[in-house]
């Protein structure tokens, strides 16, 4: 059980689905962690930490290469990416780095000591901020279209049954006029995605200087699914949604929506200035991204098959892993969204170069 909530009380989705993922006994608290119900690109190859790997070695040349390197991966789910990306760097770039995990379950056996493990961001990095799979995570209202054409907001119970509640007003109105305008047609749906550019603009508003990244599934403006995303995970199939602590409850995310609020705290010193300084962000996908950074899938030679078989096949292999990650229509369509903070933007723009236009959302 997730929380003791009435099984026939009626709430909105953001409520619903914060109690099912993060309340007492929720889906993210279970022991098995989020691999135990989906696979991420972090858990289809280590290759992905090879490649943030690198990034954040690149995030080291731009800075100087500081005395003390951070590396902080946000919902970190058992600290897969965080000690892949630790192994990965070259002992010169690992002796500096201090890298801290940030996930509300409990630290996990035999993690790398030299892993910190954070139930909340750190308030200050210099380094890199990576967040893999966690904006979607980040639950949000959910708004329907009813007969009359005016946008609801979706109410669900505990067993996933669901209704129309109030119409939507206020700062989610705005947001949904400005981001996901919804035609004046029945049935018609979106994700309200207020709550997630601000846990974004908090999460670069902890990095001092370097480089903030989200990566997730996403839609932009102008090609917003007509019926929403929100669905369900459990035991690595896809199932419908139901807030009671047995399945994910996740819905794709409008980056661009994040990459356009990145507010400082309102009492931080300087905030202001600090707001004028960001460089531009910029959003790609996961094929360009993982190419810019020397994964490209492409097949070894054949002739190393009959002069080095051994190699041939880990070459394969290696090939295969990478094709999976930037495959169209699977991981390679994930959207990466990079902030830089406190850097030129030449610097910015040197952290990811030979990208093509066309891969850029």
């Amino acid at each position: 059980m997730a929380d003791d909530t009435r099984a026939d009380e009626w709430r909105g989705w953001r409520a619903a689905a914060q109690d099912a993922l993060y309340g007492p006994g929720g889906f993210y608290r279970r022991p098995e962690g989020p691999a135990g119900h989906f696979r991420t690109s972090v858990h289809a190859s280590p290759l992905f930490a090879t490649a943030v790997a690198r990034l954040l070695c690149r995030v080291d040349e731009v800075l100087g290469r500081p005395a003390v390197l951070g590396f902080v991966d946000m919902a970190a789910g058992r600290g897969e990416l965080a000690a892949g990306v630790l192994a990965a760097l070259p002992a010169q770039v690992a002796s500096r780095a201090r890298v801290q995990a940030v996930e509300i379950a409990a630290r996990p056996a035999g993690l790398d000591h030299r892993i910190e493990w954070l139930s909340e961001p750190p308030r200050r990095v210099t380094g890199l901020l990576f967040a893999n799979e966690w904006l979607d995570n980040v639950p949000v209202e959910v708004a329907e279209v009813d007969s009359a054409g005016v946008p609801r907001r979706v109410l669900v119970r505990r067993d996933g049954a669901q209704r129309l509640g109030e119409p939507v007003a206020g700062a989610d109105a705005r947001w949904l006029a400005r981001w996901w305008p919804l035609p004046a047609e029945e049935g018609l749906r979106a994700e309200i995605g207020l709550p997630r550019d601000d846990a974004w603009a908090g999460a670069v508003s902890c990095v001092e200087r370097g480089l903030a990244v989200a990566v997730d599934y996403a839609h932009v403006a102008g090609a917003r699914p007509p019926f929403g995303t929100l669905t369900g995970f459990r035991e690595g199939r896809e199932t419908g949604p139901v807030p009671d602590g047995s399945c994910d409850i996740t819905a794709h995310v409008a980056l661009d929506a994040c990459a356009a609020h990145t507010p400082p705290e309102p009492d931080a010193p300087g905030a202001s200035d600090r707001a004028r300084s960001l460089p531009p962000a910029r959003l790609l996908t996961q094929r360009a991204a993982l190419r810019a950074l020397g994964i490209t899938g492409a097949r070894p030679p054949l002739a190393l098959a009959s002069t080095r078989p051994a190699e041939y096949v880990r070459a394969l292999a290696s090939a295969g892993e990478a094709a999976e990650l930037t495959a169209a229509g699977g991981l390679g369509d994930f959207g990466w969204l990079l902030q830089p903070v406190g850097l030129r933007e030449t610097d910015a723009a040197a952290l990811l170069v030979d990208v093509p236009d066309h891969e850029e959302h």
